[in-house]
């Protein structure tokens, strides 16, 4: 039972729900298409956001080369978080009595590994390009990690605590 439904979160948690490979195109789609479509809704509301430094952007270049590294940082470090949630969600070590100790433990783990990988891309940023924008990506990688850090404990218990499956959404708003 554990054992499927551990499959089932993560197929879920990858917004695929309980398809298979013997499934028809069409029904295939449906089930996609709705969380593709959140995702997208997602994707332009963080656009919108970058947009607010498009002059920015304009002047130094060398941002739109980095800002994926910076977006990429996150988004793993959400999905990772977010990963350990559900699975504590669905074999029942995460309760509400232990959530508050387990947000600020994942906050801890944001915080040492956001400042370990700020560090590594400061210092590479500073070298290639200077030190200022170095310090810049630092501090942006440190504030991004954590963010998603938190998203991915927060989202899910969030869901749970609405009845409605942590691992069915969560990954589309972890993400953003």
């Amino acid at each position: 039972v554990i054992e499927e439904e551990t499959e089932e979160d993560l197929r879920f948690l990858a917004g695929v729900g309980d398809e298979s490979l013997a499934d028809t195109v069409l029904p295939t789609v449906k089930s996609r298409f709705l969380w593709l479509l959140i995702n997208l809704g997602t994707a332009l509301l963080a656009s919108s956001v970058i947009k607010l430094f498009d002059a920015s952007i304009e002047q130094m270049v060398a941002l739109a080369v980095l800002m994926p590294i910076v977006a990429s940082m996150g988004g793993n470090a959400g999905t990772q978080t977010m990963a350990v949630t559900v699975r504590a969600i669905a074999m029942n070590q995460l309760t509400r009595s232990n959530t508050r100790r387990i947000i600020w433990r994942e906050l801890r783990v944001a915080l040492l590994n956001g400042t370990t990988v700020a560090a590594l891309i400061g210092v590479a940023t500073a070298l290639v390009f200077t030190p200022t924008l170095g310090a810049v990506i630092a501090l942006a990688v440190v504030i991004n990690i954590i963010t998603a850090g938190l998203a991915g404990v927060v989202v899910p218990v969030v869901f749970d605590r609405l009845d409605q499956d942590p691992a069915v959404a969560s990954s589309v708003f972890v993400t953003m």
